[in-house]
């Protein structure tokens, strides 16, 4: 390294931090001050991506866990000749700018993933390295390591301290995630003061006994130092890498160095002065950029691009040698489907037993997982009770990096972080399963998904009282409501076996985002498609499964285990002479969205007298029932009984329902 020169670009890349905040009079100035010098050695020295094509999949992948520090991550991307102007950074936080408060994924070149909510990035980060491994073991083959990159990651003091890095940081040592490096900005400093007042832990002896292989920086500003534990990281093939680094937050600042005042509020255009003056920069113009530094950026990005462009010779020639496997590559990277990936699924007759929902999941995931190489996932220590381990495909492991089932172990917060990254890493279509009541664990990373609009499944099962014994801490009640008000989230509770291999088919075929299936443990009818109508329109949302008549009196509907409850409900009320419209509505999100001459056709607005059944929270069912119609749901916690009792006793019943329409529609 050239020293004068490295020392220039580390405090070029903390100026445009600093004057970027200041005139936003926003943002977190103090991590981008004191992490410069560790981001710059990494960019410098050993990232190897391509500002010309950031979606070159083999790229190193670069995560900046504490996202607040957002304005490190854009002066990198700025210099290092990203599609990243000037004029955005001098937008920071503002309107419309490439340049949120903190990174958001497909809104600015470069950055790999949103991050904000601390410790979300680093188990992001776990999920792309167990990405690249299984790639490299499905793909590579002799002399063709198409395959073949590091995933990096800065976290702070907060990711440590969130329990998400604890679930995801043990998963990696678990699994010897050896090209997954660390690099720890150890500052000493959160938002109320030192982090000693709330953070007591030995994190260097905690990420040891993970299985990590943990090295130390004492000073941050040590270049050589901070080059050599990186170079010494890459060796261990065997261990993820955690490297210490101790900084000071807010480096170069007189007045707030090494304070919490550095953290979350601009310098203030006095202190903004002296930071300058005590590194030799000029008070004007803002946002100075040196010569000598961008001449040596664009000679660093110049490299990183021409190994992309190495890469692409590699890889024409791999797809010439192996045509197949290139053609499944790339179908993976677009998110395209085989031919034929759905000529296997099972197709189930009338049965008035049935069979639980969760059930004929696991039959449609077995039949999909035949047919779609890149679909991988697990659960949360489920596997036995959510039927979602894949026969015959193996365990993903150190050992055996091929397998495509994943032992998420009881980490449910993990899980969900973990099958982000899988997803943003690119060629994987990940799922991830575990009791619906234990969604409240992972919903961070769900909003995170949806918020990205990344493609991933979650199969939540056990999904209502019907589970029955395990009672009240295990029976979700308002899970299903709080999913559902999720923005970019496609909620589908199936009704019966033939309504849960649409669902899997929407989830398989949809690009819209992550879709949460929602499965019985219990059995359910399945319902007999000769007599009502065609489960073929579960995309659509709701569709009219018994007609009731070209006018009918009432219209009742229903989700999952309570759909043949209101068909039951419908036969009983013809005898009293009420005649019934029945309609399923598996997903609220994908009946919002067709044309409302079919949302009419469906819930006819001059029919008022509406009941919906579902054994859950009723909130937001009044979209639909409108302010003359009812709901029969849950909207207390149950119990501990049989099934079938906790449905008699709540209320979920025919005979229940029955009583209400016919007061609904006599007016009683």
């Amino acid at each position: 390294m050239n020293q004068a020169t490295d020392q220039l670009c580390v405090n070029t890349i903390r100026m445009l931090a600093v004057d970027a905040i200041e005139k936003a009079k926003s943002g977190h100035p103090g991590m981008p001050m004191g992490a410069a010098p560790m981001a710059y050695v990494l960019w410098n020295k050993f990232l190897r991506h391509s500002p010309l094509n950031p979606a070159w999949p083999d790229r190193d992948r670069f995560v900046l866990s504490a996202g607040h520090g957002s304005m490190l991550l854009y002066a990198l991307l700025h210099l290092t000749g990203y599609d990243l102007p000037l004029e955005e950074l001098k937008k920071f936080r503002q309107w419309e700018s490439r340049t949120p408060g903190h990174p958001e994924f497909s809104y600015t070149a470069g950055v790999e993933t949103t991050t904000g909510p601390l410790g979300q990035g680093l188990a992001n980060a776990v999920g792309m390295a167990i990405a690249e491994r299984h790639l490299a073991a499905r793909f590579n083959r002799p002399g063709y390591d198409i395959v073949d990159h590091y995933t990096y990651t800065i976290v702070g003091d907060g990711c440590l301290m969130e329990g998400i890095s604890h679930e995801a940081a043990s998963l990696a040592g678990t699994l010897k995630l050896g090209k997954l490096i660390c690099l720890y900005d150890d500052n000493h400093i959160s938002i109320e003061g030192s982090t000693d007042i709330a953070f007591g832990d030995d994190s260097l002896k905690r990420f040891e006994a993970y299985g990590w292989q943990v090295l130390a920086v004492k000073d941050g500003n040590d270049l050589t130092a901070i080059e050599a534990a990186i170079e010494q990281a890459k060796k261990d093939n065997a261990r993820p890498s955690l490297i210490a680094v101790r900084t000071e937050i807010g480096y170069g600042s007189p007045g707030k160095q090494g304070k919490a005042s550095a953290h979350g509020e601009p310098l203030g255009e006095s202190e903004v002065a002296l930071v300058k003056e005590g590194f030799g920069w000029p008070k004007e113009p803002s946002f100075y950029v040196p010569d000598e530094a961008a001449r040596h950026f664009q000679a660093v990005a110049e490299q990183n691009n021409q190994q992309e462009q190495a890469w692409q010779k590699l890889f024409a020639s791999y797809a010439t040698g192996f045509p197949e496997l290139a053609a499944e590559w790339q179908r993976g990277l677009e998110g395209q489907l085989p031919d034929n990936w759905d000529q296997d699924l099972p197709v189930y007759p009338p049965s008035a037993k049935g069979m639980a929902t969760r059930a004929a999941s696991g039959e449609a995931l077995t039949a999909i997982a035949g047919k779609v190489p890149n679909l991988i996932g697990g659960s949360a220590d489920l596997a036995p009770s959510t039927k979602t381990y894949m026969k015959g495909l193996g365990d993903f492991s150190a050992a055996n990096p091929a397998g495509r089932n994943m032992r998420f172990g009881v980490r449910e917060h993990g899980m969900g972080s973990v099958m982000n990254g899988m997803a943003l890493h690119g060629g994987l279509i990940p799922f991830g399963a575990t009791f619906l009541a234990f969604a409240d664990y992972m919903r961070p990373p769900i909003r995170l998904a949806a918020l990205m609009r990344q493609k991933a499944v979650y199969v939540f099962t056990h999904d209502s009282i019907g589970l029955g014994e395990d009672g009240p801490t295990h029976q979700p009640i308002e899970q299903v409501a709080s999913l559902r008000v999720i923005p970019e989230l496609t909620v589908i509770r199936p009704a019966d076996a033939n309504e849960t291999v649409e669902a899997w088919r929407y989830a398989m075929e949809s690009q819209e985002g992550p879709v949460a299936l929602i499965f019985t443990r219990q059995n359910v009818p399945v319902i007999d498609r000769s007599r009502y109508e065609s489960h073929g329109d579960l995309f659509q949302g709701a569709y009219i499964v018994d007609k009731g008549g070209v006018k009918p009196d009432v219209i009742l509907m229903g989700t999952g285990s309570e759909l043949h409850i209101a068909l039951e409900a419908a036969a009983k009320l013809k005898e009293k002479g009420i005649t019934a419209r029945v309609v399923s509505m598996p997903s609220w999100e994908l009946f919002d969205e067709q044309p409302s001459e079919y949302r009419d056709m469906v819930l006819p607005p001059s029919i008022g007298a509406r009941i919906a059944i579902e054994a859950g929270s009723t909130q937001g069912w009044h979209k639909y029932v409108g302010d003359k119609g009812e709901i029969v749901g849950m909207d207390h916690f149950g119990a501990s009984a049989p099934a079938e009792i906790l449905y008699e006793k709540f209320g979920i019943t025919a005979e229940h329902l029955v009583n209400r329409a016919v007061k609904l529609c006599r007016g009683k």
